[in-house]
């Protein structure tokens, strides 16, 4: 497989990273992610009129320059090398691949509203007991008249205070643990003035990104908020979250590339004994393991990336070898980076802290690496045949 970028997919990366380096420093995204917002609104309208990455992988039909998951993960890498806070991933590649997914006319109008940076999608899939399983829904929808009524509970919302719109999926046949049964409803949405009918319970996750968890109770929606098909959007589902996993996989290999240049750094400059601590063979030893666990985790996203375009069972398998690969990177990198640092490796004041608590948080994100290497066995083990 063919790993090496295109032209126009190098400029896309070159012009992504020179961007950021000149309007993007840490101290400020730090600040926004702490503020009440938890993001910064002009950085947002930068990205869509400056940069143009808000459609750069969706459809041309609206507004978006139809690329691909390659071109997600070039822009997902580098808004993980600085640390991005803005939901770029949350609403371009999981709210933007649901909406056109199901397809329709107002999911086609939010869509170009997302190209010009005037719309952001949360989505309320994961439950309770659903673990990191999408497709585990208990959350109800029926028919009353001409609306939908909404009953149960989502949790961990990423991106709730920021959201103009959520998706929310809710079953209409079937069993919670049925594949079948669920479909996807969208609806205008104020954290700070909600819909009737749904609670909203905001808290900031380890690495200070806004979410919140959602009641909702006797919630009615008009008939025309369903997207797509009563009760099909189990596939549409499972492909949006693919996405959005292989794109988080792309930006821990942006968060990795930033922890182990500042360790190696940091170890060329801190000195112990009357020399740099990076002389020390074992440290030396500790920042090769390092960069292997990288190199691997750069594979692996490329891996997830190119199959996003193939059938299912293979997209998934290459999904979550990328994901536990990467999750395992996440936890060995960032606690050497931090060790290695010493105590100032969980200061306020240096970059490998923040760095280290969205590497956590994303070893976690849309799945462990358990959930991953048993969702790959399931789908790789032999299917019995019938006699």
């Amino acid at each position: 497989m063919d790993f090496t970028l295109t032209e126009e997919q190098q400029l896309l990366r070159d012009s992504v990273a020179g961007y950021l380096g000149a309007k993007y420093d840490l101290e400020s995204s730090r600040a926004a992610a702490k503020s009440a917002a938890g993001w910064q609104p002009d950085v947002w309208r930068g990205f869509a009129e400056e940069l143009g990455i808000l459609g750069a992988a969706l459809p041309e039909d609206v507004g978006g320059d139809g690329g691909g998951p390659i071109e997600t993960m070039v822009i997902a890498e580098e808004l993980g090398r600085a640390l991005v806070v803005e939901p770029f991933v949350d609403t371009v590649v999981l709210g933007g691949g649901l909406l056109a997914g199901a397809g329709g006319e107002r999911a086609s109008a939010v869509l170009r509203d997302i190209v010009l940076g005037k719309a952001r999608v949360a989505f309320a899939s994961l439950e309770a007991d659903s673990g990191a399983v999408p497709l585990h829904v208990g959350t109800s929808a029926r028919r009353d008249g001409e609306s939908w009524v909404i009953d149960g509970a989502k949790v961990v919302v990423v991106g709730v205070p920021a959201a103009t719109h959520l998706v929310v999926s809710a079953r209409t046949s079937g069993g919670r643990l049925d594949d079948a049964g669920i479909s996807l409803f969208l609806t205008e949405f104020d954290a700070s003035a909600p819909p009737e009918g749904v609670r909203v319970h905001p808290y900031r996750t380890i690495d200070d990104r806004a979410a919140a968890d959602l009641e909702f109770t006797g919630c009615r929606l008009p008939a025309d908020a369903l997207l797509g098909a009563e009760g099909e959007a189990g596939e549409t589902i499972s492909a949006a979250v693919d996405a959005a996993t292989a794109a988080i996989c792309a930006e821990a290999v942006g968060c990795l590339r930033k922890v182990l240049s500042d360790t190696v750094e940091y170890a060329k400059q801190r000195h112990q004994f009357g020399v740099p601590i990076g002389s020390f063979q074992v440290l030396q030893h500790r920042m090769v393991d390092m960069y292997i666990e990288l190199e691997q985790s750069v594979a692996a996203a490329h891996l997830a990336a190119h199959a996003l375009t193939a059938a299912p069972p293979a997209r998934a398998r290459a999904v979550s070898a990328a994901k536990a690969t990467i999750s395992r990177a996440a936890r060995f990198v960032g606690q050497n980076a931090v060790q290695l640092h010493g105590a100032m490796g969980m200061t306020e004041e240096l970059a490998i802290g923040h760095y280290f608590k969205r590497l956590t948080a994303l070893e976690r994100e849309h799945g462990t690496a358990d959930h991953h290497r048993t969702r790959y066995a399931h789908l790789t083990r032999p299917q019995p045949t019938r006699a």
